[in-house]
């Protein structure tokens, strides 16, 4: 659609409140947004000057739709529902790799033990968090299972108790033994649990304080074991202190909310309990294109979604619309399940702690611009090394892994500006070679990368600046030929390594070597696109021979997940499964699984039987 048809269609809007959905010649979502009134919203696209941003996103406009609501709330809700869905390319959007996972306790279970959860369910079991990373999480699990000697191994009670003799946990103090037939107990582990709980819910104040009355009575009874051992376990308590900060996070009663936006844009949430900084979460990005107030609604809205906690109070800057802050509220209370009050604080503590957000918000941007400037630089170093036509603020590199004729796979990683951009890291399965080459593995690699760009394919739709090939001048030369195939012209190089499989070098493919050590920041930034671009190789070629590997057990009636995982775990290769006899199996796993086992590795032997 011409401009001129945009305009004329936006003009006959109505002025009512609604959602508009920008899309562009393939019909692809590229921009949605909100507006009191959608006439006087969407015609100022298409009419006069524009941020080079917004210049660029009206642009691509070919067509648009859209949504009218009956309130500007619902306009709100219905704009946060399409963003999530479509992810558009011109919205200004959180990461969406950051995982916010709970800790999982099956209640139901006689011995329940605390696991990790990427979500909540309604399943009747207990979910704590949500925690700040995977990592972090699991961290928190075993951090506080072994302060109360719970156990962390991979055996399973009552089944596992008095099977094998305890763990070098038990020996070290990190576990009470639940695996012992004389061990502590169902009431005693019940117990342990229910003090796990409440450190999880924050209140391990509470168990310090009754922990510590109990000992007290027990030494004036002069049982002196008992205290002793309950002296241990108040100690353990307290040396969770420095790790209540990342816990607390979670129950925080207010958050400050802080934005910036400069050579870089910073989005802040501090967390605050009873006044107290105890955590902040913040991410940067390039400069929106919205104003700064629909970036801020935008943000929380999407930090909230994704994390699944809600405080009590949260404080939005100045840039912050009245109308948004009520529609916030009504949407966070509405989410949570609890009030949650949503407000913009003009003066005493609170807005303290809103300035404290939007400080450290600015000096989060300007110190991220003073090292992006620093990797421009080195960009602008490599374009004049190189003798490209511009600094190659976007670079591809691709690094080929086999293990034989079969499982042959390519990695293509994207560096932007320095930094690993994985959303847009792709893989790639050779086909059709009866032995290992690695230089027409490479060329099949790039020319499907390409073609499927020449064929407009949106996943592969970026242009890089420079691509760099695994290997010398050979493999080079085999990636110039795909592109010379689809008649494209980019340049690329070999990353050289030593002897000790470092990098090196630059090759180019007619075999001219450039040399990168005489300056530091380049070789680093080679050496960590080449490490990069090995890993994720490596990476995929493994996930996939383990996928082969698992296979061989899913076709075994009645084998499940379940008992799949139980097998690896105690005989750790497919391989010692298929060389375990019958006893053994039934050691690990039910005997009607462990003869299904038995007789899908052994089928000779039932034919001898018959």
């Amino acid at each position: 659609m011409k401009i001129d048809e945009l305009r004329d269609k936006a003009n006959r809007l109505p002025l009512l409140p609604g959602v508009y959905i920008m899309k562009d010649a393939r019909g692809e979502v590229i921009y949605v947004g909100k507006a009191k009134a959608l006439k006087n919203r969407v015609t100022s696209y298409f009419r006069g000057e524009h941020l080079p941003k917004v210049a660029a996103m009206a642009a691509k406009v070919d067509d648009f739709s859209v949504i009218v609501v009956k309130t500007e709330f619902e306009a709100l809700v219905l704009e946060n529902s399409l963003i999530k869905r479509y992810k558009p390319h011109y919205n200004i959007l959180l990461k969406d790799d950051k995982g916010y996972p709970f800790i999982r306790l099956d209640v139901k279970s006689e011995y329940p033990r605390f696991t990790l959860a990427n979500k909540t369910a309604k399943d009747g079991a207990r979910y704590f968090g949500p925690f700040g990373g995977r990592g972090q999480t699991k961290e928190i699990i075993d951090t506080v299972s072994k302060a109360l000697g719970l156990p962390t191994c991979s055996r399973r009670f009552p089944r596992d108790i008095d099977r094998a003799r305890p763990c070098l946990n038990y020996h070290m103090g990190a576990c009470a033994g639940w695996c012992r037939s004389g061990g502590p107990g169902v009431e005693a582990y019940r117990a342990a649990i229910g003090e796990a709980e409440l450190v999880l819910s924050g209140r391990s104040g509470e168990l310090v304080q009754e922990l510590t009355g109990r000992m007290e009575d027990a030494a004036a009874e002069l049982r002196f074991e008992q205290a002793a051992s309950l002296r241990d376990r108040i100690r353990a308590l307290e040396g969770l202190a420095n790790r209540q900060r990342v816990l607390s996070a979670v129950y925080a009663d207010t958050d400050a909310v802080g934005f910036y936006r400069g050579a870089k844009t910073c989005f802040t949430v501090l967390h605050y309990v009873n006044g107290d900084l105890i955590d902040k979460d913040f991410e940067l990005m390039d400069e929106p294109m919205e104003t700064d107030g629909e970036a801020v609604s935008a943000l929380v809205r999407q930090y909230y979604a994704a994390r699944g906690a809600w405080p009590r109070f949260v404080f939005l800057p100045d840039c912050a619309a009245d109308e948004d802050l009520a529609a916030l509220a009504e949407l966070f209370s509405g989410d949570s399940g609890k009030r949650v009050r949503v407000e913009n604080p003009r003066r005493g503590d609170r807005r303290r702690l809103l300035e404290t957000a939007m400080t450290n918000a600015r000096e989060e941007a300007e110190r991220a611009a003073t090292a992006q400037q620093k990797q421009l630089k080195t960009l602008e170093w490599l374009r004049r090394t190189l003798d490209l036509p511009a600094a190659p603020e976007r670079i591809e590199a691709f690094d080929i892994s086999n293990l034989g004729a079969e499982g042959i796979v390519a990695a293509m990683t994207v560096f932007y500006r320095g930094r690993p951009l994985r959303r847009d890291y792709r893989k790639f399965r050779i086909r059709d070679l009866d032995a290992p080459d690695d230089y027409e593995s490479m060329r099949q690699a790039v020319f499907r990368r390409f073609r499927r760009l020449c064929e407009g394919d949106g996943r592969f739709s970026d242009m890089p600046d420079l691509l760099l090939i695994d290997g010398g001048a050979a493999h080079a030369s085999a990636a110039l030929g795909a592109l010379h195939e689809l008649g494209l012209e980019l340049p690329v190089f070999g990353m050289v390594k030593d002897e000790r499989h470092r990098t090196r070098a630059l090759e180019a493919p007619d075999g001219r070597e450039i040399g990168i050590s005489g300056n530091p920041a380049v070789f680093a930034l080679i050496g960590t696109i080449q490490e990069e671009t090995h890993r994720c190789a490596i990476e995929y070629q493994r996930s996939l021979r383990s996928a082969k590997l698992r296979s061989s057990l899913d076709d075994i009636p009645g084998i499940g997940e379940k008992r799949r995982g139980e097998l690896l775990r105690a005989f750790g290769t497919v391989k010692a499964v298929r060389a375990a006899d019958y006893e053994q199996l039934c050691a690990v796993v039910p005997k009607n699984a462990a003869r299904a086992v038995f007789e899908h590795f052994h089928p000779e032997e039932q034919e001898e039987k018959a």
